[in-house]
């Protein structure tokens, strides 16, 4: 049997997980800010200090208008975002 074949296999994992991070609608309308971007996420503890790329996930309710900028949003929470009356930038 080759040594390939007889080695166990083993998964992957990036190394670049750690700098990406999940937001909830329910956290921004929490954090009650007109304009948010991925300073104001640091500062208020939602992410942490290594988050480069933040993205808005849909999970909870959004009443407010906001604002965001740098950030990215899944297709349902950027609907949510567009009917509150915010937008992405």
């Amino acid at each position: 049997m080759p040594l390939q074949r007889r080695l166990p296999k083993r998964g992957f994992k990036s190394h670049n997980l750690k700098f990406n991070a999940e937001v909830t609608l329910a956290a921004l309308e929490q954090l009650g800010l007109a304009e948010v971007d991925l300073l104001a996420l640091k500062t208020a503890g939602l992410v942490g200090q290594l988050a480069k790329n933040v993205k808005v996930i849909k999970s909870g309710v959004l009443t407010k208008a906001v604002k965001l900028n740098g950030i990215g949003a899944t297709a349902g929470a950027k609907a949510v975002i567009e009917a509150a009356g915010g937008v992405i930038a």
